[in-house]
């Protein structure tokens, strides 16, 4: 079968791969145009009786199928993700057709839907689509927890992978709290205090160098027993315990540029590889997210070679994520975007369908042009539904809401994620009502401190730790998070369920 066969062949069972799913999906409607319970969803049986062990979660940010068409013409070969297409998820926010990454990450983080901007809290309940199911939806701006940390407290390892720096909207979605995903500094503050087993990423500056509260957060991970590397070569060497890895100061170099101008820089295959590989060491299994986040800044600049270079750079990291799963057996690889960016199709308005040749459509991309025959609705994101990938026992099959993933996560390791909401965010106020205050001398590190029962007991915001009548530190599951606009703008605070217990005992 010579290239061209290759890749008609390839259309051929993509298409009709799509077109199942879509069928079958149809069939699952009802007269009234609703879907009809999970008619339309199912799973791969083939694996049934195996147990998931552990979960890899992968979204190439900002692209939907085109990219996909576009990158198998390039690359003049199949892609990893080609034999994996099983179905299609809808992004819609809470407040808008068109949904931003943040609230994209928190549906798939969390389960809820929520406005946007906002990083794994509730809503703004003033401003939901009309067509939105208020009842379905969290407690205004109230933290929600994530499939991550769900995860840890089931004793998972966890991982994070971004090509972005690391406090950007998606990875920030599995381990911070916030309404505002610009919050850069309570962000990563608080994902250094979830105890992430492994984080690979950009973003070194917004660890000391760019915080606006003083804090030097490379030291609080190297006392926590992290190791800290900063090449590929460091990385490499890492056999085993928690790492952080910050390959830039902020985001990482596009990969069409990468191995000219910063070769130090590892890809995102080889930060999958190495996340995996520590990973695995956990007996309990893992959870692992990696974003292959620069495909969404190619589609909001309209350029298809830096699109589809870094969405063939991911392609590789997915490869490499499916083999692991092979050869383990017990490892779901879910992968789609949070949403489409530009809106690229291989088309162009003014030119027949007949003109446009391959060489016309390649070789400008080869030559590294973006001025070339491909059209572009948008430089921001489409609302579009975008494509479902997976590989391993009881795959997801169909069409599914965003939210349905993280509960279709959650289900594999066999956990609640609103019971795990439940342990990780107690309201301050009915545990200890009136019995706390929070002490915003320092208006960068504000502290709660509860008294109760003759105690006292000082728990930093952002942070995972708390001290009773100045005493040694104690460590909780999960980090205090403040909700300044929770309770109608009267602010809440929530702390881990262990937290409550130490008090009070």
């Amino acid at each position: 079968m010579d290239k061209r066969t290759k890749i008609l062949f390839v259309f051929i069972v993509v298409g009709l791969m799509v077109f199942g799913s879509a069928a079958s999906a149809m069939a699952g409607k009802d007269t009234d145009n609703k879907w009809n319970g999970n008619d339309h969803k199912n799973t791969d049986n083939s694996n049934s009786n195996r147990e998931i062990k552990n979960v890899i979660v992968m979204v190439p940010d900002g692209c939907s199928q085109s990219v996909q068409t576009l990158a198998r013409w390039y690359s003049g070969d199949e892609l990893q993700l080609d034999s994996m297409v099983s179905g299609m998820v809808s992004t819609y926010m809470a407040d808008s057709i068109i949904t931003d990454s943040a609230s994209a990450a928190t549906a798939f983080a969390t389960g809820y839907k929520t406005s946007n901007g906002f990083l794994s809290v509730g809503p703004n309940s003033a401003t939901l689509l009309n067509t939105v199911d208020e009842s379905a939806m969290a407690e205004d701006y109230v933290p929600l927890a994530t499939v991550l940390e769900g995860a840890k407290l089931e004793g998972k390892a966890t991982g994070l992978v971004a090509t972005s720096e690391i406090p950007h909207a998606t990875p920030a979605a599995f381990a911070s709290h916030t309404d505002s995903r610009k919050s850069y500094d309570d962000i990563i503050e608080q994902m250094v205090y979830e105890d992430v087993d492994v984080v690979f990423a950009g973003g070194e500056d917004f660890l000391y160098e760019a915080r606006g509260d003083g804090e030097n957060l490379i030291e609080v991970l190297e006392e926590k027993g992290y190791q800290f590397v900063v090449t590929e070569d460091e990385m490499m060497e890492v056999g085993s315990g928690k790492v952080w890895g910050m390959f830039a100061d902020k985001a990482m170099s596009p990969e069409n540029i990468r191995e000219e101008s910063t070769p130090e820089q590892p890809t995102i295959e080889e930060m999958t590889t190495k996340a995996i590989e520590l990973l695995s060491q956990d007996k309990d299994g893992f959870f692992l997210m990696v974003e292959g986040s620069q495909v969404d800044w190619a589609g909001h600049a309209n350029d298809p070679v830096y699109m589809v270079t870094d969405f063939l750079a991911f392609d590789e990291a997915v490869e490499a994520a499916v083999e692991f799963a092979e050869e383990d057996g017990h490892t779901l690889v879910i992968v789609f975007p949070d949403h489409n960016t530009g809106g690229m199709t291989i088309g162009k308005r003014g030119t027949s369908y007949t003109d446009l040749t391959v060489e016309e459509l390649v070789d400008p991309l080869m030559n590294g042009e973006s001025d070339n025959e491909i059209g572009w609705t948008t430089g921001g994101h489409t609302g579009d539904d975008v494509p479902l990938w997976s590989y391993g026992p009881n795959r997801p099959i169909g069409l599914f809401d965003n939210t349905e993933l993280a509960t279709y996560v959650a289900d594999a390791f066999g956990f609640v994620l609103d019971d795990v909401s439940v342990e990780l965010f107690v309201d301050v106020e009915k545990a200890f009502p009136g019995m706390w205050e929070l002490d915003t001398t320092d208006t960068k590190n504000p502290v709660l401190i509860i008294t109760y029962n003759n105690k006292v007991a000082e728990l930093p915001v952002n942070k995972n730790v708390m001290n009773i009548d100045g005493g040694a530190e104690i460590y909780l599951n999960g980090v205090v998070v403040y909700a300044p606009k929770a309770d109608n703008g009267n602010g809440k605070v929530f702390i881990p369920q262990d937290a409550v217990d130490a008090l009070k005992i």
